[in-house]
């Protein structure tokens, strides 16, 4: 017996009110398994895959592309089968995996074309399996319908031993990284590194004036929290701001002494910015104000540390929040750092990836810049920036001497701090960061 369910808009925050549809993955007649995606949401906080609760076929899609609708509204019907009719047509439906039960594999030909369309498509499960054993999704053959991976597809890859071959040979070739050559001619590292190059912004023209060239963009749901949140922080807290210059020579040293065999080891770049947060982090515990918030008659300061990191997108700036950052050390802030820049490039942030942050650290020297005035991360109460290392004459014991020098710019909520502790603060991030040496360790 044939029974219809509706998919509904869920509530993803206690904040979220609404969500816009940006793109239907599934269209009416297609079958979708339990946990596929069936269309994509632009949300104020995220933008994500909807996932089916129930298994069946899509027969009506009730909110069209681009429409914005309340939480709980339904935007689908999918038509299900209770247990029975499901055992008796067994043989020509899918199973939760996304593979077909007594039906013919699909060529791997087809399966690993650039044209199957669901090659690019994976779900929760599947991302999950694949992080849990450290595998690059790219890499492994879909069987499942339209060259779905499906999680049978991962284990076999697992256990093939493929995964561990790819990660031991830590091969440059798929790593994106940004690059600079100082002036003694060697390459150093500019910022954050990507496993896969990054999305091309999607800009849909509304219109365009002949004579003159001019377009009109919509502002996405993201685009307008992103103006209301940066329009909130100037408009509410008196910026004040202060810089410091930092000697990481030293830290530089390290970092080539130790980024070839952390690449073999983990697969990842080892980027300034673990070291950063690392001594940003330190800091902050001998500084607690700094992770503190304004609540009108308190402040609040917080007793978790998290790092909120700026990531930017060719068409947005998020800032996702490595949770607990006091308790890990430099390999493994390296490796959050890694994949939430990842994560956030392709489009795969959680809500729960966006929440927590309790100050706010901007690799802006990943562009070149050398001085920036940053703007707060609205409730927090204070954001710190770090600029290009460039190489600079330095004079030290009356001699001049040539050392990799970079500035760390502090912008303060004046509310809540002041110019004494800030400047003790930003003292004591220098002192960590040159304290870093030949003998430190990452682990």
């Amino acid at each position: 017996m044939k029974s219809l369910t509706e998919i509904v808009v869920p509530q993803l925050a206690e904040s979220l009110v609404s969500a816009t549809i940006d793109k239907w993955l599934k269209q009416p007649g297609d079958w979708v398994n339990i946990y596929e995606p069936v269309c994509e949401i632009l949300t104020d906080k995220v933008n994500a895959e909807l996932p089916s609760t129930v298994a069946g076929k899509l027969v009506k899609i009730l909110v069209g592309k681009g429409e914005t609708v309340p939480v709980g509204t339904a935007i689908c019907m999918i038509e299900t089968e209770d247990a029975g009719d499901a055992e008796a047509s067994a043989d020509l439906q899918p199973d939760y995996t996304g593979s077909v039960k007594a039906s013919p594999p699909i060529a791997a030909a087809e399966a690993d074309s650039e044209d199957a369309p669901m090659r690019n498509r994976f779900s929760p499960a599947v991302q999950q399996l694949a992080a849990e054993h450290s595998i690059r999704l790219t890499d492994v053959h879909g069987t499942g319908l339209g060259g779905r991976i499906t999680r049978k597809d991962v284990l076999a890859y697992v256990a093939s031993g493929a995964g561990k071959a790819n990660l031991a040979t830590g091969s440059n070739a798929s790593v994106t990284t940004q690059t600079a050559v100082d002036a003694a001619g060697q390459v150093r590292s500019s910022g954050l590194h990507l496993t896969e190059t990054p999305r091309l912004p999607r800009i849909e023209v509304e219109g365009a004036s002949a004579s003159r060239g001019d377009s009109f963009i919509d502002v996405t749901p993201l685009r307008n929290t992103i103006a209301r949140n940066m329009r909130q922080s100037v408009s509410e807290i008196p910026h004040a701001w202060t810089m410091i210059e930092v000697d990481v020579t030293n830290l530089v040293l390290l970092r080539n002494k130790l980024k070839d065999d952390f690449m073999k080891r983990e697969g990842i770049n080892l980027t300034y910015l673990a070291f950063l947060l690392k001594a940003v982090v330190n800091a902050i515990k001998d500084f607690p104000i700094m992770n503190s918030m304004w609540a009108v008659d308190k402040i609040i300061v917080k007793r978790d540390i998290n790092i909120s990191l700026a990531v930017g997108t060719e068409d947005s700036v998020l800032t996702p929040v490595i949770k607990n950052a006091d308790h890990k050390n430099i390999a493994g802030l390296a490796k959050e750092i890694e994949e939430l820049a990842r994560k956030t490039r392709e489009g795969k942030l959680t809500l729960s990836d966006m929440q927590g942050g309790t100050f706010t650290v901007n690799n802006t020297g990943s562009f070149g810049s050398i001085l920036s005035y940053p703007i707060i991360n609205y409730p927090q109460a204070a954001i710190l920036t770090f600029e290009s290392i460039v190489k600079r004459p330095v004079v030290i014991n009356d001699m001049l001497a040539v050392r990799s020098m970079a500035n760390l710019c502090l912008s303060l909520d004046h509310r809540i701090l002041d110019g004494v502790i800030c400047g003790r603060f930003l003292q004591r991030v220098k002192d960590n960061l040159e304290s870093f040496n030949l003998e430190s360790k990452l682990y």
